[in-house]
């Protein structure tokens, strides 16, 4: 298992002024950061690059979104823009160094109505050319189920593994996020169990955004069946602070879940460890 912190919790844009806070997750225990890819260029994150390494983390990444690209979209253009977007995040996270990009690559502008078959056709084809360049530069896509409220398309893990199916490449595959999960899911071990096949990253993220643990989420039966399935990869906390405003707003966040984003940090890692060993000792 590999642990790491998804620097959301601190920015929208990683850039030198949060080396210092590599190193202090880095001193913590963390294996790994996860990078949110939202703007830059290649000298932008060779630049992080050499930091990860100086510091001796891994890292993953996760891709935000654009307003104007859309791989359900009936606009060609749309869905070009989509495509774009995820050749732009593969070509970053190789960078990086980063062995799987994970989002919500879907959503935006997701239509408020049902998805019918005509959008997973035209996602699935999206995706297929997505996971035909991310096998060239050495990684894994992993799509990310949210929750009704925030999108349509994909609301279910059940969605998403039908979806992994549909695109059938082997560089396209999907992430357990526990956040969206507490939502929807009735049996979050079920859940986890029946798409073992697909699922290759996992977000850690409690009911309120906040440090897991302090919250609703039903973390027992997920951590023992993420060790039923056999899952031993990375375990990312995602959480969100008002102090990264847009992404607060987007969140409805209207206030902070947690003191202090390095408490949560702290806090968080002796959590997951501590449910791990649990879940094994079982």
């Amino acid at each position: 298992m590999r642990t790491g912190i998804n620097l959301l919790l601190y920015t929208l844009h990683v850039t030198s002024e949060h080396f210092p806070i590599m190193e202090r997750v880095r001193r913590m225990g963390y294996s790994g950061v996860e990078f949110p890819l939202n703007e830059g260029d290649a000298a932008h994150y060779r630049s992080l690059r050499r930091e990860i390494d100086n510091q001796g983390l891994a890292c993953t990444a996760a891709l935000v979104e654009d307003p104007a690209a859309s791989a359900i979209s009936a606009d060609p253009a749309a869905r070009q823009a989509s495509l774009d977007r995820l050749r732009w995040g593969i070509e970053m996270a190789s960078i990086l160094g980063a062995s799987v990009l994970n989002g919500e690559f879907h959503t935006p502008p997701s239509p408020a109505r049902a998805p019918t078959a005509g959008d997973r056709k035209r996602a699935a084809d999206v995706y297929r050319q997505a996971a035909e360049f991310a096998g060239t530069a050495g990684l894994q896509l992993a799509i990310e189920c949210l929750n009704r409220f925030e999108s349509p398309f994909l609301s279910t893990i059940a969605d998403g593994r039908a979806l992994v199916k549909q695109v059938d490449h082997p560089n396209f595959r999907m992430m357990y996020d526990t956040f969206h999960a507490h939502i929807e899911e009735k049996a979050p071990g079920r859940s986890l169990r029946e798409a073992a096949d697909s699922i290759i990253h996992i977000h850690i993220s409690e009911n309120d955004r906040g440090t897991p643990g302090s919250g609703q989420v039903r973390w027992t039966e997920t951590f023992q069946a993420l060790k039923a399935i056999g899952y031993d990869d990375w375990l990312v906390i995602e959480a969100f602070s008002r102090n990264v405003e847009d992404m607060a707003t987007a969140m409805r966040l209207w206030r902070d879940p947690a003191a202090n984003a390095d408490e949560l940090c702290a806090q968080g890692l002796r959590f997951m460890n501590e449910q791990w060993a649990a879940a094994a000792a079982r």
